[in-house]
């Protein structure tokens, strides 16, 4: 078995930018990314900064700290909850004698462990190339010393030790092939259309339950529709099935990558194919763990990526999931999004599952395809 890899957390923010609350709720984040990426959190540090430090992103005396821990706790990896310039990166190597990833290079670290078939994996090596190309100077050195392990999956060290020109020549065939990819789900899409079924695509945070959802609605059991799984990006290639609703109605519904808050521009650019399953949708049904204490958060980062990917303009059912964990604290803040509209279900328990397909129903009778 590999070496379970101990990590230290590391987050900044600045006054006026981010509040500390804010950098405290990032920096748990960046903690459960590190757990579902197989690493062992043994403690984090949080310092508040005018402006991102040149050399070390954290102030000088910071980094000295995080020295001192490194050394008294032997950990393995020292994971940043911001994005760091390949000499930040260079420079905290070398003084902390421990390996360096921030927050994009962890999450493509568990895009390169989640994809499954041949389009994920070329969509997850196509954003780490992209990723790693500057930083190669120097650092085939650094992970021949490190080992492998978080932050090395998916090129692996091999391509990291390749000259810039090979790894350009690499992401220009995976290019290449996406675009067959991509050619080939539009293609589909397209005899989609030629059926007069309305496609709804199921959207939301990361682990806010859309797969085990995406099986209730489409009745396949765990383990032969999507993936479902308590961690986070469980699922990343997207999966459609048929369903049957009321008055004889019959819709398309898939499973799609889970959203993140900061997610990486090169995963954005990378899952283009995957996610024009979203902008082809009629109806989006944005599943919601209304449990959780940052759901509102969650809520805004989703949109903000529809955003990006110029899905903004769907029409949208919220679903607010995992009703069956709702208690204590939780209770107002879910009162208050339920007040603003949504079916509330458990994907779970199948509470709600009933209401939400009447929603469904009413939502795509007004749909012609043609």
């Amino acid at each position: 078995m590999p070496k379970v890899e101990k990590a230290l957390l590391v987050g900044a923010y600045i006054p006026g930018k981010v509040s500390r609350t804010e950098a405290e709720e990032s920096l748990a984040e960046l903690a459960e990314l590190a757990r579902t990426a197989g690493a062992v959190v043994a403690g984090s540090y949080l310092q508040k900064i005018a402006a991102p430090n040149p050399a070390y992103y954290v102030g000088k005396g910071k980094a000295e700290e995080i020295r001192a821990g490194v050394e008294a706790e032997e950990i393995d990896l020292v994971i940043f909850d911001e994005n760091l310039t390949p000499g930040q990166e260079k420079n905290l190597e070398e003084l902390l004698d421990a390996k360096i990833i921030d927050r994009t290079g962890l999450i493509l670290d568990i895009f390169a462990q989640r994809a499954r078939t041949r389009e994920g994996k070329l969509q997850v090596e196509l954003a780490q190339l992209n990723y790693l190309l500057p930083r190669l100077v120097g650092k085939g050195a650094a992970l021949s010393r490190l080992g492998g392990g978080i932050g090395t999956r998916g090129p692996g060290e091999s391509k990291l030790e390749t000259d810039r020109r090979r790894v350009r020549e690499r992401i220009s065939r995976i290019k290449h092939d996406l675009e067959k990819v991509g050619k080939t789900r539009e293609l589909h899409r397209l005899s989609r259309k030629s059926v007069p079924f309305p496609v709804i695509a199921i959207i939301g945070y990361t682990n806010a339950g859309k797969s085990t959802l995406f099986n209730r609605l489409s009745k396949m059991p765990t383990g032969q529709g999507a993936l479902a799984e308590d961690k986070l990006f469980a699922t990343l290639d997207p999966t459609i099935r048929k369903i049957d609703l009321p008055e004889r109605q019959t819709a398309l519904i898939s499973d799609t990558v889970g959203f993140i808050k900061k997610l990486p521009h090169q995963l954005v650019e990378a899952f283009k194919a995957t996610l024009e399953e979203v902008r082809a949708a009629d109806i989006l049904l944005h599943v919601i763990d209304s449990s959780h204490s940052n759901a509102e958060v969650q809520i805004v980062s989703v949109k903000k990526v529809l955003e990006e990917i110029g899905a903004s303009d769907k029409p949208v059912i919220n679903v607010f999931n995992k009703t069956d964990k709702i208690e204590g604290e939780i209770v107002p803040a879910y009162l208050r999004l339920v007040a603003e509209g949504g079916v509330p279900v458990s994907a779970i328990t199948g509470q709600g599952i009933k209401d939400l397909i009447v929603a469904i129903s009413r939502a795509i009778s007004p749909l012609k395809r043609s």
